[in-house]
């Protein structure tokens, strides 16, 4: 039974719930499927396997510096009425072996991208992004996290860098468009989640007290609109739709992203627990009906006569 509690401590030390961050690298493997050019790089099992590994690498990396980070803010958490309850800042784990646990980690986390890299030199992009990736996390932890505005422009590139390692582990293409959308979502994401931090309480972290909330506002409007802005842009350009070849039908899915930013600031402004974006996805029904409609909108779009079955239905 004392094992059994142990380990339901350490996984809540790793994070497990913020793993779900890392579901942005197979967006290169389905976006290929749906392309008619690179389908056939990303048909099969052995694509599967290989994001599972790029995945299951960066899950691990993260909850390695998720221990770094939690080691070196424990004085700041335990001053936090959510954060003084994580297993380190309760000293129900000691920093020492936080600190074991988060090497090992690391190093398990690269196997997969090295071994990847090492039967295909050619990809040594994938291995590149995870080098990247980690000095950048590294970076955050150790004096990035303390300056405001940047931040959240560290987070929202963390992003971008999952959405391109799934693209060099098939060597499949993204659009710049998606990298974009992909970095001003998050950043929309990061500063919702700063502004609730503010709220609830700015002695918890350093950089809050320097967060300006009207400068807040400001920018979670500007990124809502740009990421909206910019997936209309995606769906429109002849290179997308030549791609899917589905017309201009693929700007349907911007209605359910229209909608989905709309319930996230509705949300983010009566005060619910936007600090756990993870968490919010994943119990809001109004979010989940609406990442529902997105799925079946480009589903029909994308898949072969979908179409045809789009322009039945309007």
């Amino acid at each position: 039974m004392e094992c059994i509690k142990r380990l339901i401590v350490w996984l809540r030390a790793l994070r497990l719930s913020q793993w779900t961050k890392n579901l942005l690298i197979p967006a290169a493997w389905l976006f290929a499927l749906g392309d008619p050019g690179q389908r056939a790089m990303a048909s099969g099992w052995r694509p599967v396997l290989l994001m599972l590994g790029m995945f299951g690498g960066f899950c691990l990396i993260s909850s390695a510096f998720y221990l770094l980070n939690d080691v070196r803010d424990i004085s700041s958490d335990r001053l936090h009425p959510v954060k003084r309850f994580r297993p380190i800042a309760a000293s129900l784990i000691s920093i020492r072996a936080a600190r074991v646990m988060s090497a090992f980690l690391l190093v398990l986390g690269f196997i997969p991208s090295l071994v990847m890299f090492l039967r295909h030199i050619d990809r040594w992009p994938m291995l590149a992004v995870v080098i990247a990736y980690s000095a950048m996390q590294l970076c955050y932890t150790g004096f990035l996290k303390r300056l405001p505005y940047v931040d959240v422009i560290v987070i929202a590139s963390g992003f971008v860098l999952r959405a391109i390692a799934g693209t060099t582990v098939l060597g499949v293409r993204l659009s710049p468009w998606l990298l974009l959308c992909a970095f001003s979502l998050s950043l929309f994401l990061a500063l919702c989640k700063r502004r609730h931090e503010k709220l609830l309480c700015e002695e918890s972290r350093p950089a809050l007290k320097m967060y300006h909330l009207p400068t807040i506002d400001m920018l979670i409007a500007s990124s809502a609109m740009v990421t909206l802005s910019v997936y209309v842009a995606y769906t429109l350009v002849p290179s997308t739709i030549a791609r899917y070849e589905c017309g201009g039908a693929l700007s349907l899915t911007a209605i359910p992203v229209a909608l989905g930013l709309v319930r996230y600031l509705w949300l983010t402004y009566s005060l619910a627990d936007v600090g756990r974006p993870d968490k919010l996805l994943l119990s809001d029904k109004i979010m989940w009906l609406v990442l529902v409609c997105y799925a079946i909108i480009a589903a029909l779009v994308v898949l072969p006569n979908g179409i045809g079955i789009v322009g039945g239905i309007l």
